[in-house]
This record gives C-alpha cells, structure tokens and sequence, in this order.
C-alpha cells in the first residue's frame, strides 16, 4: 500500500498548534522569545510532550535534552525514520523557524492516527536542543554533539552572557535525559523549515526541495589604529580603524559577488572602540561571514580576505589580526532522501524547485550520521529571525504534507 494523493494532513490543526505554541514566550512585537534553557523553553516542551503523549508515542530525552517521541512501527528490528526540527527562538524570533518542522512532523503521527495506517519503520518526532545558539553558542549544537562534531562536556560548559553554563541551566529546567547523545540510530531524517530566505516567494514556488546545504566561514579580524580626536586630528596624522574596516567590508561584497549567485559575504558582528561620537575608532573587532555550497569557493574567500584586509591596513598604518572562529564545509543531501521530498512534491501537485540552504540546520549535522533531507516553504519577503517573520497557512500545510508523504514513503506502509 502506498500514499495517494488525496492523503493530506489537516491543515487547520497544524495551524492551531502553531498558534498554541506562540503563545509560550511572546515577544514584544508578535513574534516569540523562547530563548534555549529558558523557563519559557521548558513550558513550550511540557506541551509538546502532551500532545505527543494524547497521540500515544513515547519520550526519550538524552543527555543533550533532545527529545524523541516515537510511534512504533510494524518490525521490531527496523531502525526509526526520524523528523523535527528545533522550538528554541531568537530573542526577537518569529513563530515558525524550526517551530514548523516539530509540529508538522507531530502532525504527520496524528494523520497517521486518523487514518490508522501503520509503518514497517518506527518513526520518530524529534525537538533538538539549541538549535539557534542565541543564547550558548554555537547554534546546532546538541545535533552537533549526537553527530560527534561536538564534544558533550565542552558543550555542558559553555556560559551564557550572565555566565550561567548550559549544563547547569539544562538540569534546572528539568530536560537533562539520560540516554547517551548519539547512540540512536537512524534509518533517515527529514526536516521541514521555512526557507529564511526570498528565493521560493519570488519564483513563485510553494516547495524548496533542499539539495544542498551552504557551507560557512566565520573570520574574525581585529584591525588597530590609535584613538585620537574627531576634531582636532589632522587627516594625513590619523589611523582610524573604522576607516580600515569600512575598506576591508568592500574587499568583502566585491569577493563574494565574484562568486555569484550562490556565494554570499557581510560582516554582522561589530564592535567598535571607544565607539564615542568624537573619537577616531583606535579599533574595531569584527567577523565576516562567507557562505557558499561549494568547498573550494568558501576556501577562496578566506585567502582573498586574508591578503586583501593585509594589504589595507599596511598601506593605511594599521594593526591586524585574523582568527578563524567557526565554521563547517557544505553539506551535500542524501540523494535517496531527496528524491523522496521530490516524488511527494509531485505527487501532491505542488510547485516547486531545487533549492540550497543558506543557513545552517540540525538536519546538516545529522546528514553526517544518517540519510537526512530537508523540505522547505516560503517565507514573506524573506524575513526570519524576526517577529515579523510570516508564512502563510497555505505554505505550512504544503511543506507538512511533502513532509508527510516523504516520511511515510521512506518508513513503508504496512497493509
């Protein structure tokens, strides 16, 4: 027995959990501040063991405070088809990134109840641990550590700005499990996400098969000159950091357009000393952000930066130094997966294209370990991190009922 096309989630009781869920930690503006570890985190996983619960699966919480709920399959001896995503929040988030992806896969066991169909594969609900990094970087992190990318103690002593460690604040909010992070095994993951970006909106598709995830490169340059007044500093006598950094971002845009149209390059942290309205910037710290699906172009624009930013701050007076502080190479989608996430989409008749991740998932770090696919929907104008951010319940129910399809496609029908 296979799916047919005219087996949909219910859109509706998608939607009504969204909504439910948003409002655990409202923000200021209508989005959501459901910052990792928070007592806000804490609720919004309480009601989501409930419903997974009322939906008879069972909780498994490792050591990470990743939770799984599984409903089981047919064949004890099958491995589980996992899916999820994340429910932490940006301080200003909105209510859909990662949101999405747990509760359409929660959506997927309840179609499934309704129409009492049973898989030969278990299949698994998972809301990963700090996803967003917001408040203990580095995002990704408790997927990082199942994928062994990330050592678990080093993660338990990460601090906050308030200098609280996430081992700590995961055991006050009562969701350190005790499964070992990574002993699951994993016949293949799916993710469902909003795609964060303005691409689907613009070309008018209602589904982004995800073929690739970008790869990143975070470099941090600390450029030096020397403070000295606004006003009374003749110019040929100034060494203005500021200045330095501003040509360096130049140096910046023009290298990654030079990759178009998949390579993309800013600089999003800053910080600027004294940073006081009347004095010359005696330095500035601040990291440039490359992106691109292709290894080689990423390793490109680290060089470029690197004898670019040298030769500015030479030719200017200054100070320089430069540290690589994060990054991970592309990730290519498993192909089986991926044509799985394309088959439903066809099936189901929705639009759709190929396209490539510019932000980092949980699901990149799983691909490591396991089979993974990712499924996306539009996002209006693009925007995400943001309590703007805004999806329509059309897009949500398309992604859910790709996700659906997908995930039952590869868990096999049972009858």
């Amino acid at each position: 027995m296979a799916l047919k096309s005219n087996h949909r989630i219910n859109g509706d009781r998608l939607w009504d959990m969204l909504m439910e869920m948003a409002k655990i930690g409202p923000g200021v503006a209508g989005g959501n501040n459901r910052q990792t570890l928070t007592d806000e985190d804490g609720e919004g996983r309480h009601l989501f063991q409930k419903w997974c619960e009322a939906e008879g699966l069972t909780i498994g919480v490792d050591q990470m405070g990743t939770m799984f709920a599984r409903r089981e399959g047919t064949d004890p001896d099958a491995l589980p088809v996992y899916v999820g995503s994340h429910l932490d929040t940006q301080p200003t988030g909105g209510k859909y990134d990662g949101v999405l992806g747990v509760l359409g896969g929660l959506e997927i066991i309840r179609t499934l109840n309704d129409l009492e169909i049973k898989t030969k594969h278990p299949i698994v609900v998972t809301n990963w641990t700090n996803e967003e990094g917001t408040r203990f970087a580095p995002a990704m992190l408790a997927s990082g550590v199942f994928a062994g990318v990330l050592e678990q103690d080093w993660a338990y002593n990460i601090e906050d700005a308030a200098g609280k460690k996430f081992g700590d604040e995961l055991e006050r909010i009562g969701w350190r499990g005790e499964e070992e992070v990574g002993a699951r095994k994993m016949h293949a993951f799916f993710e469902l996400h909003i795609e964060q970006g303005p691409i689907l909106e613009a070309e008018e598709k209602e589904i982004g098969v995800v073929t690739h995830g970008q790869g990143l490169s975070w470099t941090q340059l600390t450029v030096t000159g020397k403070d000295s007044h606004t006003g009374s500093t003749p110019m040929p006598m100034r060494k203005n950091a500021g200045l330095g950094m501003a040509r360096i971002l130049e140096k910046v845009d023009e290298i990654a357009w030079s990759h178009k149209p998949n390579a993309v390059g800013a600089a999003g942290h800053i910080d600027v000393y004294p940073n006081s309205r009347n004095v010359i910037p005696g330095k500035v710290v601040f990291t440039v952000d490359f992106r691109s699906p292709e290894l080689a172009v990423i390793e490109d624009m680290e060089q470029r930066l690197a004898v670019a930013a040298k030769e500015i701050c030479d030719d200017m007076g200054l100070g320089l130094e430069i540290e690589k502080v994060g990054g991970f190479d592309p990730v290519k989608f498993d192909e089986g997966c991926v044509t799985a996430v394309r088959n439903a989409t066809e099936r189901l008749g929705y639009s759709h294209m190929n396209i490539i991740s510019g932000a980092g998932h949980d699901a990149c770090w799983v691909n490591k370990v396991a089979p993974t696919a990712m499924v996306m929907c539009p996002c209006v104008d693009g925007l995400s991190h943001n309590e703007a951010e805004e999806i329509s319940k059309e897009w949500a129910t398309a992604g859910a009922d790709v996700l659906f399809h997908a995930v039952v496609e590869t868990a096999e029908i049972v009858g």
